[in-house]
C-alpha cells in the first residue's frame, strides 16, 4: 500500500513537471513570434489622396507622344497624336492603371546615366482631380527586367513594377481611339434609258 506522503510527493512532482513544460513551451513560442517579420507595406507611385487622373500624357525619347484627357462633359478624348474621341473603356483602364503602379524597391547612390534617367526613356505627366499635377521620369528596365527605374519629383529613384508601367506605355503605339465603322461607297444603278459607256476598241494598225 502506498503511503500518503508518497502520494503527495508524486502529485507535487507531476505538478512541477507540468509547470516546467508550460513555461518552457511558452518561451519557445515567444521566441518564434519575435522572429516573424511583419509583411512589407505596399506603396504606390501615386497616392489615392491625389484623386483620380483627369489627364495622362506620355512622351518617349524617340519623339512619340500620346495624351488623353477628360473634356467638359467628363468624357475621355484623345488629345495627341490626333485629337479624336477616345474609347471610354480603354481610357478608364489606363486611368485605373496609373493609380496602381506599385513601388517594389528604392535605389540609392546610383548614377542616373546607368539606369537611363539622365535622358529619360519616357516622361509621364498625370493631372489629378484634386488639382495636383505629377511628372515622373522613366528609365530602363532593371537587370531582372521585372521593373523600371523611375525618378519621382523629389529626385527619389525607385523601381516600379514592369507590368503596371507597360500597360500605360503601350498607349504610345496604340492610342485609345474610339473605333468607328467606315461606310462603304454606294454606287447607284444607271437610270433607265440613260446612255451607257462602252469600251472603245483599240485602233487597228
Amino acid at each position: 500500500m502506498i503511503r500518503r506522503p508518497t502520494v503527495v510527493y508524486i502529485i507535487l512532482l507531476l505538478a512541477l513537471a507540468g509547470v516546467y513544460y508550460y513555461l518552457n513551451n511558452r518561451v519557445e513560442t515567444a521566441e518564434v513570434e519575435s522572429t516573424v517579420e511583419p509583411a512589407p507595406e505596399v506603396t504606390y507611385l501615386f497616392t489615392a489622396e491625389e484623386g483620380t487622373p483627369s489627364s495622362i500624357r506620355i512622351e518617349s525619347k524617340d519623339g512619340k507622344t500620346v495624351e488623353i484627357a477628360r473634356d467638359e462633359e467628363n468624357a475621355w478624348i484623345v488629345i495627341q497624336p490626333v485629337e479624336a474621341a477616345a474609347d471610354p473603356g480603354m481610357a478608364e483602364a489606363a486611368a485605373t492603371q496609373a493609380t496602381t503602379m506599385r513601388i517594389v524597391d528604392s535605389v540609392a547612390d546610383i548614377d542616373p546615366e546607368i539606369i537611363g534617367l539622365d535622358i529619360p526613356e519616357y516622361v509621364l505627366t498625370i493631372k489629378f482631380t484634386g488639382g495636383v499635377e505629377r511628372t515622373v521620369d522613366v528609365g530602363v528596365l532593371t537587370p531582372t527586367e521585372s521593373g523600371y527605374y523611375v525618378r519621382a519629383e523629389d529626385d527619389e529613384i525607385v523601381i516600379v513594377s514592369r507590368s503596371a508601367l507597360d500597360a500605360l506605355l503601350s498607349l504610345l503605339d496604340n492610342p485609345p481611339y474610339l473605333a468607328t465603322l467606315t461606310p462603304l461607297p454606294v454606287t447607284e444603278p444607271p437610270e433607265a434609258g440613260a446612255p451607257t459607256e462602252t469600251a472603245t476598241p483599240p485602233p487597228q494598225g
